[in-house]
Order: structure tokens, then sequence, then C-alpha cells
């Protein structure tokens, strides 16, 4: 299970996210650094899923004793946070995609759902904590140039990119079934709760539960909604960018008036 940080491994995770990867070569494997044992991490959760990172599954895979990975990096914890900062960018900054603020906003979020559903890992990794090393610095940095010109207070800019971010992340860990098997799985597998997996479930409810006793609900999967499904994340992503955008417009200035123009001649 992922591991979170304590007070102490916190501070040095922030200085190993900090300082010089090529610090990493004051341990006993010359030219080892700190961001290889990262990548080396990533690919084998990539490949294993997490339930399969460990300090001497990362070394196994660098072809080093576990004794000499932790010259490099103190434990776990402090690995995790270091490649919860290096999965913290795209391959598109939030504010590299075309369009006006919303345009942005959206493609931004859109980009982050599918990312977390591919890898649905990262919302445990760490237990989700994110400590603010250079590539999350840099997305948050990003992320707030999008409402350049808006008139949106600075305060206000930070709190519209936390409810969108939490809006992503808090919908998609709802696909996670405890225990969070998806957070395991492998590239290829269908997320937790999808497939013959989820088809199974609603099986299962069909026989055990009455829906009488829930008539709204009833009603509800009678039209054709599905709780916690993938299709009302483009409903409440819009409902939640339409607040957004009301509260921009709330900062334009209303327009002047316009003036009927007289001739020189005419009376008041």
């Amino acid at each position: 299970m992922a591991q979170p940080l304590s007070g102490p491994q916190a501070r040095r995770a922030l200085e190993l996210l900090w300082t010089d990867p090529r610090r990493g070569a004051r341990g006993p494997e010359r030219g080892l650094t700190t961001a290889r044992i990262v990548e080396v991490a990533l690919e084998l959760v990539e490949a294993e899923g997490l339930d399969a990172l460990s300090m001497r599954a990362v070394a196994a895979r660098l072809g080093i004793g576990t004794a000499s990975l932790y010259t490099y990096l103190p434990g776990r914890a402090e690995l995790e946070a270091l490649m919860l900062d290096a999965v913290a960018i795209g391959p598109v900054l939030p504010h590299e995609w075309p369009g006006d603020w919303r345009a942005k906003l959206e493609a931004w979020a859109r980009d982050d759902w599918h990312a977390i559903r591919e890898r649905p890992w990262t919302l445990l990794l760490g237990s989700g904590e994110q400590l603010p090393g250079p590539r999350m610095l840099r997305w948050l940095d990003s992320a707030l140039m999008i409402f350049d010109g808006t008139g949106l207070s600075e305060g206000e800019k930070l709190a519209a990119i936390e409810s969108v971010d939490a809006y992503v992340r808090g919908l998609a860990r709802l696909h996670l079934e405890d225990g969070a098997p998806g957070s395991g799985r492998r590239a290829g597998e269908e997320p937790a709760g999808e497939g013959d997996g989820g088809r199974q479930r609603d099986e299962i409810l069909g026989r055990l539960v009455d829906f009488d006793r829930y008539p709204a609900l009833r009603r509800a999967l009678a039209a054709g909604a599905v709780p916690f499904s993938g299709d009302r994340f483009d409903f409440g992503l819009a409902r939640l960018l339409d607040g957004i955008a009301g509260l921009i417009e709330s900062r334009e200035p209303p327009a002047a008036p316009e003036r009927r123009s007289q001739s020189p001649c005419s009376g008041p």
C-alpha cells in the first residue's frame, strides 16, 4: 500500500525534490541518479501495479542491492513523493491548450480525467499527498495563467483551479472499489467497476435489491441514468465551468450606454 508521509519524511522528500538530481551520484553506483530511480519505479508500477512497488523491487530492476538503494533515498515514502511530482505534468501544460480560458480549463480537466482513468494508482500514491515539487509548481503556475485577463482575483483563480482538480479527482475516486484493485491494475486492463465486473455487479444488485424502496432512484435507473458512471463527468464539469464563467462575468465592467449624437444647432 502507499506510504503516507510523516513530518520528517516530508522534510526529506522536499529536500530531494528541490536539490540537483545528480546528487544521487554520491551513492555506490556511479552515474545513478534519483531521477533514474524514479523513472524505474514508475516503469515498475506501470507494468505490475502499485502493490508491486517496494524498495527491494526497484533495486532489483536497477540491478543493485536494496541496501545500495537506501543510500540514494531514505525510503519508499520519499520515493513516492518524487514519483508524484514526476507525473504532475502531462504532455501539455494547462495554459498551452488552445482557446479561451474555458476551452483551456476544459481541455486540461478532460486530459487529467483520462490520465487518471488510465493510471488510477496516481490517486493512491503517497496517499494522494502532493508536496510542492518543481513540476507541481510549474503545473500550478501554468494553470494560473489560464485566468489572465479574466478579472478574477488571485485567490479566486486558485480556488477555481482547486475546485476543478477536486472534481476530477473526486469523481475518479468513485470508480475505485474498496481495496482499490484498480490502483494496481496493469496496462490495458479495465478500471475497477467497468466491463464484465460492472455488469455482474448490476445483475447481482438486480436480484438482491428491491428498488421499490428507492422510488427516485428507480425512476432514474428506468430513464437510463447510471450512478457513479463516467458519463456524469461531462455534466458536472460543464456546470462547474458555468459557475466560474458567471463569476468572471460579474467582474467585467458594465458596457457604457450609447450616447445619441446631437446636431450643433439642436436644442437641449
